[in-house]
């Protein structure tokens, strides 16, 4: 993207949409702040920005139903989730409710920027046009883009053996919780595998690989 990129963030913590804003300037992009869902409404039809971030706990309408009402706007710009809780029912609540990833409070600053300029890349990329190509697949589940399953399977596809869920966050740039997430659907499509390996003590690791 050419043009200068506009970030939405809708959080009630006035000092963190303030530092927020500081980072996002010193990397070229312009930062619009809500510290409501209500504002953060208006300020998404005023402003169209390229990417939002919201916080979880927000008063009066929570952070779920917050991106709720934003898909209800928009489809597609990329959502990422400020949250305390690494809570993997939380996330799925979130992902259903159309959110794109997540980034865990304390905000670290190469984190959020790493994770922002992911998600205007897969953005950049919905928006080439494409070759044409094999049949798709019919359309994902609700909560589920197409874009982040094809970044995940990438990398699956260039992994010799089974890798686990940190693995592949850590090698796609996405929240451990969204991977998580997109392999249980994945395995469900029988597009990855997973294997339960035991160890000596605790749980069973489980590890994938794309079929």
């Amino acid at each position: 993207m050419d043009r200068e990129i506009t970030i939405l963030c809708i959080d009630d913590d006035e000092q963190i949409c303030f530092a927020l804003k500081a980072l996002f300037r010193l990397q070229g992009w312009n930062t619009v702040t809500a510290h409501s869902v209500d504002e953060g409404l208006a300020a998404f039809r005023a402003e169209a920005p390229d990417i939002v971030l919201i916080d979880y706990h927000m008063p009066r309408v929570n952070g779920v139903e917050g991106v709720q009402m934003l898909r209800r706007l928009n489809e597609t710009v990329p959502i990422l989730v400020f949250t305390i809780d690494e809570s993997q029912a939380v996330a799925d609540a979130f992902l259903a409710a159309g959110a794109s990833d997540f980034a865990l409070k304390p905000i670290k600053a190469p984190d959020i920027v790493s994770r922002i300029k992911l998600h205007l890349r897969l953005l950049g990329q919905n928006a080439a046009p494409k070759a044409p190509a094999a049949p798709a697949r019919p359309r994902p589940a609700k909560g589920i883009s197409q874009s982040t399953i094809e970044l995940i399977m990438d990398y699956l596809a260039g992994q010799q053996d089974y890798v686990t869920a940190n693995d592949i966050a850590a090698g796609t740039g996405l929240a451990y919780q969204t991977v998580y997430r997109y392999l249980q659907y994945t395995t469900q499509e029988k597009m990855t595998e997973m294997l339960n390996v035991y160890g000596k003590v605790g749980r069973p690791k489980q590890v994938y690989r794309k079929l």
